[in-house]
């Protein structure tokens, strides 16, 4: 039986990485760590969802729309997290700003043009890639979108490991 950190870790590792309206619960570095060791699993379980949607969509149209709605219904399954992530990433980089200057800029809630630019190049870019995919076996097309999910999810793993300082002594990694 799983213990409390471990399942107040999976409830924080679905709360964080998709839109099921679970209670969040105990939110501490014990339960974080856990969390971000189920963010492939979670990504995995993700990639599933939406190997089906690019399936089923596929068989009924032209597979950029296939590739295009796949990657949008990432975005609904996600709240855009990684969008947003990916924006605010971006437009710091793009400012040339340090440490606590940057950070201010990712904490913004508007969108930079470099943030605008690369949103629009990663998506499209997703949607084509999935579009390609989309011909290929039924397994294939399963096994491409889980191992692409789940390896998305491993770079947050990876990002709050030990010995990876915070971004803010009072954040989480």
């Amino acid at each position: 039986m799983a213990d409390g950190r471990t399942l107040a870790g999976a409830r924080l590792a679905l709360t964080t990485f998709t839109i099921l309206p679970l209670r969040t619960g105990r939110v501490d570095r014990p339960a974080a760590a856990v969390a971000m060791s189920l963010a492939p699993v979670v990504g995995a379980a993700l990639g599933a969802a939406l190997a089906v949607v690019l399936l089923g969509v596929a068989m009924a149209g032209p597979a950029l729309v296939a590739g295009a709605l796949t990657v949008a219904t990432g975005a609904l399954l996600t709240r855009g997290l990684h969008l947003d992530g990916l924006a605010d990433t971006v437009d710091a980089l793009g400012s040339y700003r340090r440490g606590p200057a940057a950070l201010d800029i990712m904490k913004k809630p508007d969108v930079g043009p470099f943030g605008v630019a690369a949103l629009v190049l990663v998506l499209l870019v997703q949607a084509a890639v999935l579009a390609a995919l989309s011909d290929r076996s039924w397994s294939a097309v399963v096994a491409g979108v889980v191992a692409a999910t789940a390896c998305g999810r491993l770079a947050v793993s990876w990002a709050c490991r030990r010995g990876v300082p915070a971004a803010r002594p009072e954040g989480l990694g």
